[in-house]
């Protein structure tokens, strides 16, 4: 499978306690469902894991990763983000969108001119910002992804219409 046809689902924290243990973080909307996507691969898809949750801790969940026995070896794994394959993953309502299928879209306003790319997607918990590069501006422009202000999202074409908030653009 290609890497376009896998979607982060997480990442490793570093290792939880001695026995080979890591903390994982999940980005799944039912946190815990991030065992059942398995098996996890890594951004390369050069090594994949089964995952077992052991228990609930600071910030994620203590797991148990397939061929991970020991303290160093989950050590080593930390940073890891984890890539699930998306026909593992539930089908979403059209309203809603996996965060990686919106990463490089091209965003336009709504009279067609175009203010940029999207690169990342933040949420620092009063929804989601659209980090917006365009090559005139020395700041990336976050656009709150809500539907007043990006009413067109079109996967097909690759492209988000946004109708700027006044004072934003």
């Amino acid at each position: 499978m290609s890497q376009d046809d896998r979607v982060c689902v997480g990442s490793i924290a570093g290792a939880f306690g001695v026995r080979g243990e890591v903390r994982l973080k999940s980005f799944c909307a039912d946190p815990e469902a991030i065992a059942d996507y398995g098996p996890l691969f890594t951004e390369d898809g050069s090594r994949s894991y089964t995952i077992r949750l052991t228990r609930p801790v600071a910030g994620g969940f203590g797991a148990r990763l397939s061929g991970v026995q020991t303290k160093e070896e989950a050590d080593a794994l930390r940073g890891t983000m984890l890539y699930a394959d998306r026909d593992r993953l539930p089908g979403l309502p059209d309203d809603e969108f996996y965060h990686a299928d919106l990463i490089g879209l091209e965003v336009y306003d709504p009279g067609g001119a175009r203010l940029g790319i999207i690169r990342a997607i933040h949420n620092h918990g009063a929804g989601d910002l659209l980090e917006v590069h365009s090559p005139g501006r020395r700041q990336p422009l976050l656009v709150p992804f809500t539907l007043a202000v990006v009413p067109t999202v079109d996967i097909a074409r690759k492209r988000v219409i946004a109708d700027l908030p006044e004072g934003l653009d």
